[in-house]
């Protein structure tokens, strides 16, 4: 620990330990904790508000490109995901699987009786389960495309669990769609790949690179997996959604046909896409600072909070309502194509600690209104990305300008961010001794992404693994990629991106 560091609402900083301070800003922004089950959590009220808020535009911007909700089962027959062997060899370690239908009591203890026939499998992902369905729904070129998500919670059991990254339970949308040709499907992953890159981008201030994944690092079973790759404050990288182009690897398991307009049969073309609260994770990691949380206004559950100072009955009588009245007017604004959302902070605590707890909760305004406010007409204004710079301003300005607030907090999330990832990308890393010395670092400010030459072989992934590195993605602006790969020296096929990763 610096001694000499100043004094943050965060106890554990970036720099002293950044793995247990992400953990930290997690528990004093009351966004979730550890459950009773090994490897789950309990999201709170302001996590999930935050997952509610980047859910809604996400679900908007599915249907605007032609998809329809639904929901499937979260049990999953045995002998259906057996059908597909590339991707139960990529799930097999992760999945849950339930074997009994009741408990009895014995000798005291409740322990599992009535073996099932054939055990169900806890939804690790939903393609077999889907590809059932779309076999009984498609028989005709006329039934295609079909184009469906839908919200649920799925279960990989993880042994190294870390809240909203990694947990054996989680929440997500999964995307799926079947059509009569390769390119529509390509297509759709496509187009789904840049409705990912947008959320990040515009909604959650996360810039990220878009680009396809190595083979041996594709969803299991996909002909190509597509990715959007965000840079984390440790300069770890963080895969943020990936849509997948399947071709007919799941339609011939499951026996997805159609018969064509000139009367042959032919089977689906399928692609897979999906999101998760993972992405709560990338927030944090990206935005966070040693105060505490910094939330996009996009997302936030609150965007202004207004913090009425009262020493007593009297104070209280004029500044309550002159606080409410003022969220009033904030919440008849617009931002972001929607109304604001301000709230009044009533609780019966010390002014001080409201501000801190709410500046560790990362709510992009703060407001504090008091008598002495009222009677300059003014507020004093806290914006999350400069704590230090409190303001005062007059309360009608205020609430015209507040949507502008907002904007200006947005895009500097979103500057700040950008900056940082590329003020540590290295791209004049041209050997292996190089690039193993440049990740071989245990300080977290200077690790980063290398962009290099790649010869493509899946053998030299091999080499990575004992640097804890992997190819994150091939970047689609492969501008010039003659010469040799920094890995094995053989000529170049391409660029890519090398990081550690969660």
């Amino acid at each position: 620990m610096n001694k000499n560091a100043k004094k943050t609402a965060i106890k554990i900083t970036r720099a002293d330990d950044f793995p247990a301070w992400y953990q930290e800003v997690i528990k004093e922004a009351d966004m979730a904790e550890n459950s009773g089950v090994r490897g789950c959590m309990v999201i709170k009220p302001w996590g999930y508000g935050i997952w509610e808020r980047l859910q809604r535009r996400l679900d908007q911007r599915i249907r605007e490109t032609g998809h329809e909700n639904c929901y499937f089962p979260i049990f999953i027959p045995l002998e259906l995901i057996e059908k597909e062997a590339a991707h139960v060899e990529g799930f097999a370690k992760e999945m849950a699987v339930v074997t009994h239908h009741r408990l009895i009591e014995k000798d005291g203890k409740l322990v599992p009786d009535g073996k099932l026939e054939s055990p169900l499998v806890i939804r690790p992902t939903s393609e077999a389960m889907i590809g059932e369905s779309f076999a009984k729904w498609i028989r005709s070129y006329r039934d295609l495309p079909v184009k469906i998500n839908q919200w649920a919670n799925v279960v990989r059991w993880e042994m190294r669990p870390r809240m909203f990254l990694r947990t054996s339970e989680f929440l997500w949308q999964e995307g799926h769609t079947a059509h009569a040709t390769e390119a529509e499907a390509r297509e759709e992953t496509e187009t789904m790949l840049g409705v990912y890159k947008e959320l990040a981008e515009e909604w959650l201030a996360i810039p990220v690179i878009p680009g396809e994944k190595s083979e041996s690092e594709r969803f299991p079973g996909a002909v190509e997996t597509h990715t959007i790759e965000a840079f984390m404050q440790d300069g770890k990288a963080l895969q943020a959604g990936t849509s997948h182009f399947l071709g007919q690897n799941f339609s011939k398991a499951a026996n997805i046909k159609f018969q064509t307009n000139d009367g042959s049969e032919e089977f689906a073309f399928t692609t897979s896409w999906g999101v998760s609260t993972r992405m709560i994770g990338a927030l944090i990691m990206t935005h966070g600072d040693d105060d505490g949380l910094r939330v996009p206004p996009t997302v936030a559950p609150h965007q202004i909070v207004i913090l009425p100072i009262a020493r007593d009955e009297q104070a209280a009588a004029r500044v309550m309502p002159a606080a409410h009245e003022l969220a009033k007017k904030l919440n008849a604004q617009s931002a972001f194509g929607e109304n604001l959302r301000a709230h009044v902070d009533i609780r019966d605590i010390n002014a001080g600690e409201k501000r801190w707890g709410w500046i560790k909760k990362g709510v992009p305004l703060i407001v504090e209104l008091g008598p002495k406010d009222l009677d300059n007409s003014s507020v004093m204004l806290t914006r999350r990305t400069d704590i230090y710079a409190k303001a005062a301003e007059d309360i009608d300005v205020f609430v015209g300008a507040a949507p502008e607030h907002l904007e200006a907090i947005q895009k500097q999330l979103y500057a700040d961010a950008l900056s940082l990832r590329d003020g540590r990308i290295e791209t004049a890393i041209t050997d292996f001794a190089e690039f193993k010395k440049f990740f071989d670092t245990e300080d977290s400010s200077k690790l980063g992404f290398v962009r290099a030459k790649w010869c493509g072989d899946t053998d030299s992934e091999e080499m990575l693994k004992d640097l804890s590195v992997s190819v994150r993605c091939l970047p689609y602006d492969q501008d010039n990629i003659e010469g040799k790969c920094v890995i094995t020296g053989k000529p170049a096929k391409l660029e890519a991106i090398f990081a550690k990763s969660y």
